[in-house]
């Protein structure tokens, strides 16, 4: 069944609500699902709760929601190189829940498969376990996290088959394929969209039965920071 949308942004709009949480792939900027992020700009909501492992950069991606004043609570591992976001985590405007990188991963995956809670020493004697119940095993502290389930997921593919399965290029796999996981309705768009059969079992990373509602993606991928080695002098020029 194709999972193809004629008209995402309708589809969107209709489960987006004030105070809900959303669920955001991409690390840094890259993978980061531009497409999907505007149509939640455009639709106004507010209150929003955002899961991520970053907020990009001023003015991408998640960064234009920062600047609607839509966002009032994080879930991310750092601020990364976002001055809005740092401005208004400073400031009192936006709460921030700092957690590890690691963690925040396994909490969505766990949310995805079902898992309520789940074990890890880190963190433990630190600011992250304040407030969180330990337990004791083989001798060691536990801290025990939370899944992460969100009520919308956005997630961006570099190739979808038109069922929905999914393939991520190189950094972008990182947090996308738990954060397809982890919503009730996972929202997909995809750089290159091809017909069922066209990608190999062991080229998905993300199964179709995860996503319900795929479309093209229309904003390229923006380059974070550009580190140009020199290069090296020819014969001629030596």
């Amino acid at each position: 069944m194709s999972k193809v949308s004629s008209n995402i942004e309708e589809q969107l709009r209709a489960e987006l609500f004030d105070g809900m949480t959303i669920a955001a792939g991409g690390f840094g900027v890259c993978g980061i699902p531009s497409t999907l992020i505007d149509i939640v700009r455009d639709a106004g909501v507010k209150d929003l709760t955002v899961v991520s492992n970053n907020l990009a950069i001023d003015g991408v991606g998640l960064g234009r929601l920062l600047e609607g004043g839509q966002i009032t609570k994080v879930l991310a591992s750092y601020i990364g190189e976002n001055k809005l976001f740092m401005e208004q985590y400073l400031s009192g405007a936006v709460e921030v829940e700092f957690v590890p990188q690691g963690t925040l991963a396994e909490r969505m995956r766990a949310g995805g498969a079902g898992i309520a809670a789940f074990y890890t020493r880190t963190g433990v004697g630190t600011e992250i376990a304040e407030g969180k119940p330990t337990a004791e095993f083989d001798g060691e502290i536990y801290l025990q996290e939370r899944a992460i389930q969100a009520d919308v997921s956005l997630v961006h593919a570099h190739t979808s088959d038109v069922e929905g399965n999914l393939r991520y290029r190189l950094a972008a796999r990182n947090f996308n394929p738990v954060v397809a996981q982890c919503g009730r309705v996972t929202f997909a768009e995809a750089e290159h969209i091809v017909e069922r059969g066209e990608l190999g079992p062991d080229d998905i990373h993300t199964p179709c039965v995860f996503i319900h509602h795929l479309t093209q993606a229309l904003i390229p991928n923006e380059i974070e920071q550009i580190v140009n080695r020199p290069r090296p002098a020819t014969l001629q020029e030596a």
